[in-house]
């Protein structure tokens, strides 16, 4: 680490959130400064890579900057009022708990904006593309960085039109249908969290984070907390999506381009379950501790649920789509998440959190794999991948082939990688759950999530079987094998996957602190 000024950490922090703001507005420019290619659109594909680039070396920075002793501080704070009579102030900070998430953010959009560069998805112009993915990425940054109940909103809503217009204009299939429902879905659901966050705001008669996290819910009676956890929980079950919840998740996924898909699972849906940790938990935990065992069953259906749609899909002859059983898959894997956050322990909360990153991370790797899988083929039909094109990409495209069953097995939970810590903790978590709560509940809750883990390890094994393995025939077309920029992009994503899996305790000693800290009375 590092030893750097506090203002500078301010600045970077600052630079973090609104330079991806100033990046889109000069992508809109009649030609980006400074940046030069072989026709314009070349030149703005350049611009986004250059922007998300300082971005992310930004939030390296940043992290290499921050106090890693006490992680449960607030750090690189900016504190100033905005809103003097409603007492709303821009205030941002970071902490053990929201700074991976940020580094994550910044990594993911890097990575799509590289791999744009090199197979920009079939639309309208480039300059509309890089301005709203770098919007979308100010806006989720925002949503990790701000302490404000009001700016939390304002960036959570943010990410709703840049990635409504992805979805729309550079999606492939019934995409304008998606995009409605993804934006519909997303937007009622705000409105329900608007009117909790408002609630607490008006009740505590502030809308700082900090203070009311220090407060723990102590200035706010218990049917007030009751439904401040409705409310808010509704908007932040939306966009995690939680069963039954999210419906719009497979439909939104399924048409959107590749890099949409990646920043959709790989970061918006963090935004969620983010919510739950940095709001609910510390704020209203009377409240949140009365919904905790729904909660939990919510998730545990979800697990359930989501798996068991993903064997289905998997199925000889179902017309599965690799891109909707994804998806489906993120509905059981957020469900370990809330199961986590449920728990209310730092054992389950720390376990969410870890599972937030691991699933950013193996997901997104996942979604480039099949985008690259429907450029060489046309298609993301399980049925049309696994006979018509031959299937055995072990023997056609050995290291596309690799990649994917190394997502697989990641995505499963494989002992080493990722996906296995966060999952295992949230289960423990649920074995022993916090005092007020159930524990014969709880451990239902448990047996149920553990056997999704073996559906889970039923439907990728599935999918690695039917698209990776066998013969390949004669007159089976030819594929690409990973290209140079693919390479590029990925590996930073399998990088990190292995190393989360092996060394855990680089990212808990990070979230253990501040969680430790928000669950004994909040954030300081």
């Amino acid at each position: 680490m590092i030893d750097i000024n506090e203002s500078v950490m301010q600045f970077l922090l600052a630079f973090v959130v609104v330079g991806p703001l100033l990046g889109a507005v000069t992508a809109l420019l009649p030609a980006p400064p400074g940046l030069k290619g072989k026709s314009p659109d070349q030149a703005v594909l350049r611009h986004g890579v250059t922007v998300t680039g300082v971005i992310l070396i930004a939030a390296i920075v940043l992290a290499l900057g921050f106090d890693h002793d006490h992680p449960s501080k607030m750090q690189a704070t900016t504190d100033i009022s905005w809103i003097p009579a409603l007492d709303v102030r821009i205030h941002l900070g970071i902490d053990g708990i929201s700074l991976p998430l940020l580094v994550l953010t910044a990594l993911l959009t890097f990575l799509c904006a590289l791999y744009s560069y090199f197979k920009m998805p079939a639309g309208p112009t480039p300059k509309a593309f890089v301005a709203l993915l770098l919007m979308l990425e100010s806006g989720t940054l925002a949503t990790f960085a701000v302490l404000d109940l009001l700016l939390f909103f304002l960036a959570f809503e943010m990410v709703l039109v840049p990635m409504y217009f992805l979805i729309a204009r550079w999606g492939g299939g019934d995409r304008q249908a998606a995009a409605w429902r993804f934006i519909l879905y997303t937007l009622l659901g705000s409105v329900v969290m608007l009117l909790g966050l408002l609630l607490i705001g008006i009740k505590a008669g502030t809308f700082d984070m900090v203070a009311l996290a220090t407060d723990n819910g102590r200035s706010l009676s218990a049917s007030v907390q009751v439904i401040a956890v409705l409310t808010i929980g509704i908007g932040l079950a939306v966009k995690t999506p939680m069963w039954p919840l999210h419906s719009w998740l497979p439909d939104a996924h399924t048409a959107a381009p590749t890099v949409g898909s990646v920043l959709l699972a790989g970061v918006l849906l963090k935004m969620g379950t983010y919510g739950f940790v940095r709001i609910l938990l510390p704020i209203a935990p009377d409240g949140f501790r009365d919904f905790a065992p729904y909660l939990a069953a919510f998730a545990v259906v979800g697990i359930i649920y989501g798996s068991l749609a993903c064997l289905a899909l998997a199925k000889r002859g179902a017309k599965g789509d690799l891109k909707r059983l994804i998806a489906y898959s993120s509905v059981g894997h957020m469900g370990f998440v809330l199961l986590g956050i449920a728990t209310m322990t730092p054992t389950g909360v720390n376990g969410a959190l870890f599972a937030n990153i691991a699933h950013g991370l193996i997901t997104g790797l996942l979604f480039f794999l099949v985008g690259a899988l429907k450029d060489r083929t046309g298609t993301t039909d399980l049925d049309t991948l696994a006979e018509e094109t031959g299937a055995a990409l072990y023997g056609k495209a050995p290291r596309l082939g690799g990649l994917l069953a190394f997502g697989a097995v990641a995505s499963l939970g494989l002992p080493g990688l990722a996906g296995f810590w966060g999952e295992m903790l949230a289960l423990f978590g649920a074995f022993n759950p916090a005092a007020d709560l159930s524990r014969p509940a709880f451990l239902t809750f448990m047996a149920i999530g553990a056997f999704g883990t073996l559906l889970t390890a039923a439907y990728m094994l599935v999918v690695v079987r039917r698209v990776c393995m066998g013969v390949v025939p004669q007159d089976a077309p030819q594929l690409a094998d990973v290209h140079t920029y693919e390479f590029a992009a990925w590996t930073p994503l399998v990088a990190l996957t292995v190393a989360a899996g092996l060394w855990p305790k680089a990212l808990l000693g990070l979230t253990d602190p501040a969680v430790q800290q928000l669950l004994a009375g909040g954030t300081r």
